[in-house]
Order: C-alpha cells, then sequence, then structure tokens
C-alpha cells in the first residue's frame, strides 16, 4: 500500500473506533442506544471526535510505523486516548448533552482496546509472519552491543536470535528479553537444541586478538560465525562494510566455498613461494593464507613501496598474533623487468609462483592501452621466462572472467596471457603453468564494494552504471584459496573456474549495501529514503553480463566446487610472431599497433569502443612534434654551467 494512504486510512480507523467506543459506553451505561443519536450527544461526539484527530496527529500516532511500535508509541497511545476522554467530559458539559459522568472512563476503557490493542495485534501478526522465514540465531556477547544487536535483529527481517552467550560468568543463566544467556562451554549442546544456524560475535570492545581466538576456536568446532561491527564502530567509520568480510557472506546469497586443506598444503608447506603484486587486494590476501601453511619462505614482490610496507607488516603482526614461524622477505620489482625477476627467482630458489600482478582496473586500462598489455602481456611472460629457466615447479596466473569474449582492452590483455600460460604448458615441462580464472572479488580495490560504502557513507547517491548489469562475486579469502588449490590440481596448460552460482544484480547488491548499513533507499516507493541509487551509464568497455567459460568443454575436478575448462590455444609460430610484434609496439608505445595485436591474438575480441586511450587521443590533436624515442636528451650541465 502507498505510504501517503497509511496515515489516512489509520486516521479513519480511529474514528470509527471511538464512535463505536462512545456508543458502546452509552449503551452499557443507560441500557439503550437511543440518547446517543439525540442531537447534543451527536454534537459532543463530533467535537470530540475532531479533538482527538488532532490530539493523536500531535502525539505522532500516525507517524509510527506499527511492526516497529515500542514502548514511545504505546505511551502515545494512552495519552491520546485519555485525552479523548477528558475531551468528552468537556464537551458534554459544553454543549449541555447530559452524558453521565461515568461513560468518559467506559469510553476510555473501550478507546484504548480498540486503538492500542489493533495496533498490537497488527503487530504481533507481523512478526509471527517473518519469525517463519526468520535463520535462527545465537549472540555471543552479553553486553551493550550483544543487545544492540538483539534489538535491531528483533526488527529485522532475516535474523531470529535465540540465545545469548557471554564468557562472564555474572551474566550466564540471565535473560535479556526473555532470551536465556548460556555458558560458552555449552555452546555445541544448545545449538543443537535451539536449532541454531549461525553465531554471531558481538563484542567490539575486545580486543581483535580474543576476538579471533574465539573466531577461530569456534570454527574449528564447526559453527558458522560472523564477526559484526558496534554500532559506535559503524557511525565513527571504523566498521565499515569494506572492513567486515563476513557481512559479505550476504550480499553472495551463497555459503562460502570451503577450502580442500590437503591440496593447499601440497602446494605451499616446506616450499619457497613467490607471490607478484604481493600489495593488491589478491595477492595481500595470498599471502596472508600462504603464511598460515608454513612454507619454508615466502617471498613478495610488489612495484609499490607503500603496498609492500603495508602487506610486510601485516604479516609480521600476523605471526606474532598466531605464534608462526615463516620466513618472509619483501622484494620491490616489476614484472616488467625480466632481469629482475629472474634475479629474484634465481636467488630465492623459488619452488611455486602465485602471478597476481596485473592492472585490473577496466576504464583504467582502456585509457592507458600500451601500459596494460606491457604489464598485463609482457609481464607475465617474463616471468613465466624466468619460471622456466629456472625450474620452478609450479606457475598460477590469476585470471578473471573478463578474459572470456573480452570488450575491453583488460580483458583482452588477460586472455592474450593465458594463451601464453597455454603455449609454455604445451611446449615446456620444467614449470606446470596453470591459470586461475574468477569473477568480482568483493572488497578488492576498484571493485564496487568499497565504492558503494564510500558513497553511502558520503549521503549517497550510489552510482550504478546499469540497472541490468550482473556479475559473479566471491570474496577475498574464496579466491585466495581457490587460487592456492588450483596450484596443487593444475597440469601443463589448463585453466580453472569456480562454480559462483548465480550471477549477482549489481542494482540489488547496491540496495542490499545501503540496507546492511542501516540505510533506506530513496525511489518511487520511498521518496523519503536516505540514500539514492542513480544510473551513470555503461563506462568504455564494460559488459552487461559476464562469463566464465569460451566453450562447453568443461569437467571437474578433485573439488566439488572447481571446474577444468580445455580452452582454444594459438599455435606457437604464431602466437611466438604476436609476441614479438607487440614487443615493439610497446617500444615505440604505438597505441593503435597493440590494440590490433589484441584483436588479431585474442579472436574473440569484440571491443565496445573505439581507442580511448588518453594519451593517443591527446596527440590526435596536436601537431606531433617529435615521436616517442626520438626525444632528444638535455644536456648534461657542466661546473660551469653549474656555477
Amino acid at each position: 500500500m502507498n505510504k501517503n494512504y497509511k496515515p489516512a486510512l489509520m486516521l479513519i480507523y480511529d474514528q470509527l473506533m471511538l464512535t463505536i467506543a462512545f456508543m458502546v459506553a452509552i449503551t452499557i451505561r443507560v441500557n439503550g442506544l437511543s440518547p446517543a443519536l439525540e442531537k447534543e450527544m451527536l454534537i459532543c461526539l463530533g467535537l470530540t471526535l475532531a479533538s482527538s484527530s488532532f490530539i493523536f496527529l500531535r502525539l505522532g500516532l500516525y507517524r509510527t510505523v506499527i511492526r516497529y511500535m515500542g514502548q514511545q508509541a504505546i505511551i502515545a497511545v494512552l495519552q491520546g486516548v485519555t485525552a479523548s476522554a477528558v475531551v468528552l467530559a468537556v464537551a458534554s458539559y459544553l454543549t449541555y448533552a447530559g452524558v453521565p459522568r461515568s461513560v468518559p472512563v467506559i469510553y476510555w476503557c473501550f478507546a484504548l482496546i480498540a486503538v492500542g490493542g489493533s495496533r498490537w495485534l497488527v503487530r504481533v501478526y507481523y512478526q509471527m509472519a517473518l519469525e517463519i522465514h526468520k535463520t535462527r540465531v545465537a549472540i555471543y556477547g552479553a553486553g551493550t552491543a550483544g543487545l544492540q544487536m538483539y534489538k535491531a535483529l528483533v526488527h529485522g527481517e532475516v535474523y531470529k536470535p535465540v540465545a545469548f552467550f557471554d564468557d562472564n560468568a555474572s551474566k550466564q543463566n540471565t535473560l535479556i528479553d526473555g532470551v536465556l544467556v548460556y555458558n560458552p562451554a555449552n555452546i555445541l549442546d544448545v545449538v543443537a537444541e535451539r536449532d541454531i544456524a549461525e553465531v554471531l560475535l558481538a563484542m567490539p570492545g575486545v580486543p581483535k586478538r580474543r576476538r579471533r581466538e574465539i573466531t577461530r576456536g569456534l570454527r574449528e568446532r564447526g559453527l558458522v560465525v560472523k564477526v559484526i561491527p558496534g554500532v559506535e564502530e559503524l557511525v565513527d567509520g571504523a566498521g565499515r562494510v569494506s572492513d567486515v568480510s563476513q557481512i559479505y557472506e550476504n550480499i553472495l546469497g551463497r555459503a562460502p566455498v570451503e577450502p580442500e586443506k590437503e591440496l593447499i598444503a601440497h602446494s605451499i608447506s616446506g616450499k619457497v613461494v613467490l607471490v607478484t603484486g604481493a600489495g593488491g587486494s589478491i595477492g595481500s590476501e595470498l599471502c596472508r593464507q600462504i603464511a598460515h601453511w608454513q612454507p619454508a619462505q615466502l617471498v613478495m614482490v610488489e612495484s609499490s613501496e607503500y603496498a609492500l610496507y603495508q602487506i610486510e607488516r601485516e604479516l609480521y603482526q600476523q605471526q606474532q598474533d598466531e605464534n608462526l614461524r615463516v620466513r618472509v622477505t619483501a622484494v620491490l620489482g616489476d614484472v616488467r623487468d625480466r632481469a629482475r625477476m629472474a634475479e629474484i627467482i634465481q636467488s630465492f630458489g623459488i619452488d611455486t609462483i602465485y602471478h597476481a600482478a596485473a592492472y585490473k582496473h577496466v576504464p583504467l586500462v582502456e585509457q592507458n592501452v600500451v601500459l596494460g598489455a606491457d604489464n598485463n602481456v609482457l609481464g607475465t611472460l617474463s616471468v613465466l621466462e624466468a619460471a622456466e629457466a629456472f625450474g620452478v615447479e609450479q606457475f598460477v596466473l590469476i585470471s578473471t572472467d573478463k578474459a572470456v569474449r573480452p570488450t575491453n582492452v583488460m580483458g583482452a590483455t588477460k586472455r592474450f596471457a593465458e594463451l601464453i600460460c597455454q603455449d609454455f604448458g604445451r611446449r615446456f615441462g620444467r614449470t606446470r603453468v596453470c591459470m586461475v580464472r574468477f569473477g568480482n572479488v568483493l572488497g578488492s580495490s576498484g571493485s564496487v564494494i568499497p565504492l558503494f560504502s564510500d558513497q553511502i557513507n558520503a549521503g549517497g547517491p550510489v552510482t550504478v552504471t546499469h540497472p541490468k548489469v550482473t556479475r559473479y562475486f566471491m570474496t577475498i579469502p574464496e579466491a585466495a584459496q581457490l587460487v592456492l588449490q588450483a596450484g596443487s590440481m593444475g597440469r601443463n596448460g589448463e585453466v580453472f573456474v569456480l562454480d559462483m552460482g548465480e550471477p549477482v544484480r549489481i542494482y540489488d547488491l547496491a540496495r542490499r549495501l545501503i540496507q546492511i548499513m542501516g540505510h533506506t533507499v530513496r525511489d518511487e516507493e520511498n521518496p523519503e529514503g536516505d540514500i539514492e541509487i542513480q544510473i551513470s551509464g555503461l563506462r568504455p568497455g564494460e559488459k552487461l553480463y559476464e562469463e566464465l567459460l569460451l566453450g562447453d568443454n568443461v569437467s571437474g575436478t578433485d573439488h566439488a566446487m572447481i571446474m577444468r575448462a580445455e580452452e582454444e590455444r594459438l599455435a606457437s609460430e604464431r602466437l611466438q610472431l604476436l609476441i614479438g610484434e607487440l614487443r615493439d609496439a610497446c617500444g615505440r608505445h604505438d597505441c593503435e599497433a597493440v590494440h590490433r595485436l589484441l584483436r588479431t591474438a585474442v579472436k574473440d575480441y569484440a571491443p565496445k569502443e573505439h581507442l580511448v586511450d588518453v594519451v593517443w587521443a591527446q596527440q590526435r590533436e596536436q601537431k606531433p612534434v617529435a615521436r616517442v624515442g626520438q626525444v632528444e636528451r638535455l644536456p648534461v650541465p657542466t661546473d660551469s654551467g653549474r656555477r
């Protein structure tokens, strides 16, 4: 029902109930209804109804959402009905209606039942209807944060809190709004007895180390645990959604993929492992998980000094918290520098490489074609060549669903890199080469979640490029686990993809995120909502839908959620020729030639836009003064010149 009609209908309903209460009171008091129909009585009733409507409006009875009605609303109903009864008595005196003195009291009783009781029944009915579909959860933490979460969940549509747990013995066996607080030592019995699906950890005031211990302990006992920030953290911005990985599972609409521990240990434990792009979203998560699996040494390569510093410092803290003893080495390096990569791989005796370094932001790569191809294609080639030359056991390329029938430069460069890996896997045997292809990663840099959360924190609007855009999603830990497991299963030249369930509509994701962050969506149905969603239009190279496979030749693996795909390859001679031409074109910064070579190498590449490289476009608008590579060097100043 349109929300503008609800107050009017409630007002009409209250007028009717007050009229009935008046008639019933008169009938009870004088054993008949006829006196109530006299002219003075009707005038008295009219004054009472008009005054009561004004009082009810002033008390906000028609602004209250009934399903959320609380103590304040009940007090308002009590005040309104009492005032209405007083008005009835005064109106009777002023109009000489002769209403018996006991009638206002009887009227008050029936009006309270009719006006207040009806609202209470609607609230109870609504909550009972919701209870059927709610997920039964327990809240770990019976303090202020736990109580705030309890109140929020009770009024929500997803979870039903049925138990509390708390380490504090003084809180155990007490009741919070009728819900019992249990001893965590009995958690498995309580979960089974109360049919609890998830445990929500609400202890924002406890040190992170203690929270990690509790979370790990509960998960090791087979429980599903979600860590929820406190209200103050959300208000302060410290508990941003981008930091609350567990909430992402709600957005995905499916359970996270569980790792096969044996597969991961096979590739990591006791090995010397190198991660390129170690400071990026995927690279850094790979480093965190690899450190947990006790490699002989973890070598992190990153071109960004700040990003490398951040992940090195974080891993140091992780080792302190989890009492790990892993040798971690941070190395500055660019994957396009073949000599540097060879030097690193040879020096440390690398066994396994996870190649995560890439330019992945679609619009930026679209505007920087040459650098995108140089980094994503030739950078992959330089690491592969060094790996093969120095006998690395396995090489795993982190690829993307955008490489499937690409419509943008980023996807085309990643597919070109896949073709190179396939060729290496076929021609050489020393290094096992495989590729892992997945969709969007929730919370990664440049993804929609951090963008949307920033827009929501700024008060909106949230911008969605097209209402029909859909994407596959997974969490960063899921993506990293898939990569680690695929490294163990891969034979030469294979492509692995994850069964990620159904794609998510970005527009729906934006709505869910707004609601998760405690706001309402402003649209036609709710023009007074908090945050508006605006359609900004598709960006250059952006697709409405993403795919994970080029063909139908797919087979299963040892992991139920990982598939192996047989993709088309390029003939080695043809590929080597294209690589040589691409290297020359990148060296000349020849944007058009690079774009042409991408279209030649990747046969399914169908760019939606013409070239939008910003430097190339700028050069076309200006008369060239000198070509790149022909710029004369400035003379070196002499001592006399310096003086």
